[in-house]
């Protein structure tokens, strides 16, 4: 490698980063606060490993979560070096575990071309395992014995490693589990949570292994180590041991995915189980307004057990926090729509902005403002590409040409196109696979030779499986785009979507062509002798794996506030942030799951980079029910002089401490939050509307009432009585049938 001066690594770091990158700690944590540049450290301190303390790249081991970031991560170490890295190993846990078991196959007791299961092809062979058991999946939910499955892996626990404590209920889930493992075995086929599992379980078997790679690896350094679940800490634990150095980058604060396996206590206790470490906070924020940073720390301040840090930035103090109070859903997403309308008059771009919520039911209003605004939006994290039905079935015929015993391949395009195959005669080959334990391909070939089958569908299957041969012997030898060419194109596919009725056909068939753009371009970075079709399909597999997408249009976006995690955004609207919505109801009665919640919400806030706005609803119809919601407490605990309450109809805006007591509840802050005249200078009716507040009515069913406010205007209005044996309820005025007493 290219000798150069250290100086560049570092002079461009502030202080805080500087004494991370050159750190000599052997156990070096991170305290990486939102966006403190963490990455940038983590790229920095590789350079500075490789170039300042003459590191092999081969003798370093970093780890990302998502693949696009350990691309990223690659490209700008080598740019910081001005030279290839050459043999240093980037990727995700799953990643690297995939590139480790390819490489030891046989002492990992796998066939050579295992197949790497996706989530969809994961749950074919847990609803086809639960068909041979003759269990009902009204009773036993396949996506629940899924989630069984992938949660023990990721505890790193067997069937014959759980309990049952003698409850049916349970036995039936290890029972499954079980014989998921069978068909997994059999088939050769290894889901994402197998994959590291299964490498831990090598290393504990296999010493002499596990002591080859603790040679390789001296330094190891992992991003986002707040989202380490169990069976991946376990591996670091394992491959660094008391001799190796490791480096960690997280933010306890930012912990977030409790709900899918990941551990906060994991970057708590990293100094207790690896050995006592230095610790490096990165306060200073390069992305947000002082106001903005300053509520993030009034926030998360109320969870205890931090680690503890305090965000702070050189820049603008910026504007005041707005608070909008909505009569409900609907007033909340036209106050949201009418102020991204008022931002793109003053120059912003629709990708400037962000609307970020806590459950996806929220979205249904939030879309239809938008489309009543003419304001095109898109929905973050929608299919990604490898995730697309129709690829997925193109992607099938390939494994099948690859190796003939991928039984989620099999059953996904045996009958795709239709050719057919009906129900009865793949459940007789499935019944035979499972008596025979062999795989469905070979299970097809006996059912033929037996002549199990009626003639029509004998002819089916047998025409499908001279298909899968014939491409296998026209593509050998032919670069990896002209087999997906070819393959794609005889397999029925374009003209099956074709048919469709509708323009979903027309954007499918685009899709498989794109596919074949994808392998050319898979040819090109691999330099093509190392474009296999086994790798592509290995490569297809692990970004379908990735959950997040993005597209680079300019569109307003909307996402869950996890989806948020890692982006920023100009403006920032953070929609329904009520009591049993954002703390959700379920987190209640648990400090833990409640602590999450307002990491979650620390991460919202923080997302915002000059404008953030909150916003709730006073009564919301969600799950099929409506319901009066106080705000979040999450508002409370922003200091009261950084907000300012928002009146969208009267363009007003008024400072929080005004309505300070009005926290408490919706009937508490009542009062104070209505003003002088009772309801608000936003809200206040027409001086000759019928519904004047304090004037007294009765209603055939609820009897006698007092008006304590009313929304819009005419026929359609709606009317806020407070009942005096019912309490407070919304009616329409035209439907209402209220006299005026």
């Amino acid at each position: 490698m290219r000798a150069m001066s250290v100086d560049p690594i570092v002079n461009s770091l502030n202080e805080a980063q500087r004494r991370a990158v050159t750190s000599d700690a052997d156990r070096l944590l991170v305290l990486a606060g939102a966006g403190s540049g963490k990455t940038r450290v983590l790229v920095h301190r590789i350079a500075w490993l490789i170039q300042a303390c003459h590191l092999a790249p081969h003798n370093i081991l970093a780890v990302t979560f998502t693949n696009k970031a350990a691309a990223e991560m690659r490209h700008r170490i080598e740019s910081l070096l001005r030279a290839p890295l050459g043999a240093m190993w980037v990727g995700t846990f799953h990643g690297i575990a995939h590139r480790f078991l390819r490489l030891h196959w046989q002492e990992a007791k796998l066939p050579q071309n295992f197949q790497i299961l996706d989530s969809d092809d994961q749950l074919r062979l847990v609803k086809r395992v639960m068909r041979g058991m003759e269990l009902d999946e009204t009773r036993w939910p396949p996506k629940q014995a899924q989630g069984f499955i992938n949660s023990n892996k990721d505890e790193g626990l067997r069937p014959e490693h759980i309990d049952d404590y003698g409850d049916i209920h349970q036995k039936t889930l290890v029972n499954i589990y079980q014989q998921y493992q069978d068909a997994c075995q059999t088939g050769g086929m290894v889901d994402f949570a197998e994959l590291l599992l299964r490498s831990h379980e090598l290393w504990l078997k296999q010493p002499a292994l596990l002591q080859h790679y603790r040679q390789r690896f001296r330094h190891v350094l992992v991003d986002e180590f707040q989202d380490t679940n169990r069976i991946q800490y376990a591996w670091l634990r394992m491959l660094v041991g008391n001799d190796n150095a490791i480096t960690i980058v997280g933010d306890d604060d930012q912990s977030i995915y409790g709900w899918r396996g990941a551990r906060v206590e994991n970057i708590r206790q990293f100094g207790d189980d690896f050995g006592r470490a230095e610790v490096v906070r990165l306060e200073q924020n390069y992305r947000s307004t002082s106001i903005i940073l300053n509520a993030a720390n009034g926030v998360i301040t109320h969870n205890s057990d931090r680690l503890g840090k305090n965000l702070w930035t050189s820049g603008a103090e910026g504007d005041p926090i707005s608070v909008y109070a909505g009569f409900n859903e609907v007033d909340e997403a036209r106050f949201i729509a009418e102020r991204i309308q008022h931002a793109l008059q003053q120059g912003h771009r629709r990708d400037d902005i962000a609307i970020l919520y806590r459950s996806n039911a929220q979205s249904r209003v939030l879309e239809e403002a938008l489309l009543r605004a003419a304001i095109p939006y898109r929905i973050y994290g929608g299919h990604r590409f490898f995730e697309r039905a129709e690829i997925k079935n193109a992607l099938a015929y390939l494994r099948l040409i690859c190796h003939r015993d991928d039984d989620a391949a099999f059953e996904r395009v045996v009958n795709t196109p239709t050719r057919g195959l009906g129900d009865k005669s793949l459940e007789r080959i499935r019944a035979l696979a499972r008596e025979l334990k062999i795989p469905l391909w070979q299970a097809s070939l006996q059912v033929l030779q037996h002549r199990e089958l009626a003639t029509k569908a004998g002819n089916a299957l047998k025409g499908f499986l001279a298909l899968i041969e014939q491409l296998d012997q026209e593509t050998r030898g032919t670069g990896l785009s002209e087999q997906a060419e070819r393959v794609i194109g005889a397999s029925g596919l374009i003209a099956f979507h074709k048919n469709e009725k509708d323009d979903r056909g027309e954007a499918r068939v685009e899709n498989l062509k794109e596919l074949i753009s994808a392998t050319r371009e898979f040819e090109i970075s691999l330099q093509q002798e190392s474009a296999t079709l086994a790798a592509f399909l290995d490569h297809a597999a692990l970004e379908a794996g990735e959950t997040q997408a993005g597209e680079n249009e300019d569109s307003v976006q909307m996402m869950t506030l996890h989806a948020a995690k890692g982006l920023e955004f100009p403006i920032v609207f953070m929609a329904g942030v009520e009591e049993g919505l954002f703390p959700s109801m379920q987190s209640a009665d648990d400090p833990h799951r409640m602590e999450e919640e307002r990491r979650l919400c620390y991460v919202g806030i923080t997302r915002a980079m000059k404008n953030l706005y909150i916003t709730y609803a006073e009564s919301r119809r969600i799950y099929g029910s409506e319901a009066l919601h106080a705000p979040s407490r999450f508002i409370r605990e922003i200091p009261i002089h950084l907000l300012q309450e928002v009146r969208a109809s009267a363009r007003l805006t008024r400072p929080m401490s005004t309505f300070d007591s009005g926290f408490g509840g919706v009937r508490e802050r009542s009062a104070a939050y209505r003003g002088n005249n009772g309801y608000g200078g936003a809200r206040i009716q027409a001086d000759d509307s019928p519904y004047q507040l304090g004037r007294s009515v009765r209603h055939p069913k609820f009897g006698d009432g007092v008006i304590m406010g009313c929304e819009g205007q005419g026929p359609n209005a709606r009317v806020r009585v407070n009942f005096r044996g019912e309490g407070e309820k919304w009616l329409v005025a035209q439907y209402a049938r209220l006299e005026f007493v």
